[in-house]
């Protein structure tokens, strides 16, 4: 299935919400109060710091934001590519398009230009972190850690509050080549987030963090262009 992204649609990565900054609640409460303009909003995972939809304890940290979405999700087309911090999420969100890690990327279509779109930690990854990526996100281990909840998630939070998530990846451009050779070899552009860096390389997108680099992605005549979070809710696009 392919996407069209529409102009004025917005592009949000790596929030990492709540520990990381207010401002992902501040943009979606302009958007349900109708203050900014929007045609689409393209989530691209590590929206929430950690957020999966098994247990009562961990949906309280992000109680708020998960409120809004479902109700912007009513009115707006919303997709959600899930990351490594959020996962299993259609239980939370029945209104908005889910893709998890196993069916991404997802193609996407741009003003007649052919892409596709990820979270980001698809390619180029360890054996060791593909096992953990499927055991974290078995249904039968998510049972589990149901029953230690609170504990689990108190430790896995206080870990993620202290980790630097804002660092420079050196050698990223050798790395973005290496991923690019997962991807077919005729697309226009290959849209990710997962490593907190904003920039683009030839054809390659690394979509700014809202955590670290306080922006947002937006279409605007066709292209996607990096934006402060500050100048888009104030309408300087």
């Amino acid at each position: 299935m392919s996407h069209k992204l529409k102009e004025k649609a917005l592009l949000i990565a790596d929030a990492h919400y709540p520990h990381f900054g207010s401002e992902f609640t501040l943009i979606l409460e302009a958007i349900k109060l109708k203050k900014i303009e929007v045609s689409q909003l393209i989530l691209v995972g590590d929206i929430f710091d950690l957020l999966f939809g098994c247990g009562e304890y961990i949906k309280s940290f992000s109680k708020d934001a998960i409120k809004l979405l479902n109700e912007i999700s009513n009115e707006l087309e919303v997709i959600y590519l899930e990351g490594n911090h959020d996962f299993y999420l259609k239980p939370l969100f029945p209104n908005i398009k889910i893709y998890p890690r196993a069916l991404q990327p997802i193609k996407l279509e741009l003003a007649q230009k052919r892409g596709m779109i990820s979270h980001g930690d698809k390619f180029k990854t360890s054996f060791f972190y593909e096992v953990y990526s499927f055991l974290i996100r078995h249904k039968v281990i998510l049972k589990i850690l149901k029953i230690a909840e609170k504990f689990v998630i108190d430790k896995n939070i206080e870990h993620l509050k202290s980790k630097n998530i804002c660092k420079k990846f050196k050698g990223f451009e050798t790395r973005v080549q290496e991923i690019l050779s997962f991807y077919p070899k005729n697309l226009d552009f290959v849209i990710e987030g997962h490593y907190h860096q904003g920039v683009k390389i030839k054809n390659y997108i690394s979509l700014p963090s809202l955590a670290c680099q306080k922006e947002v992605g937006v279409v605007k005549d066709g292209e996607i262009i990096f934006v402060k979070v500050k100048d888009f809710l104030k309408g300087r696009v």
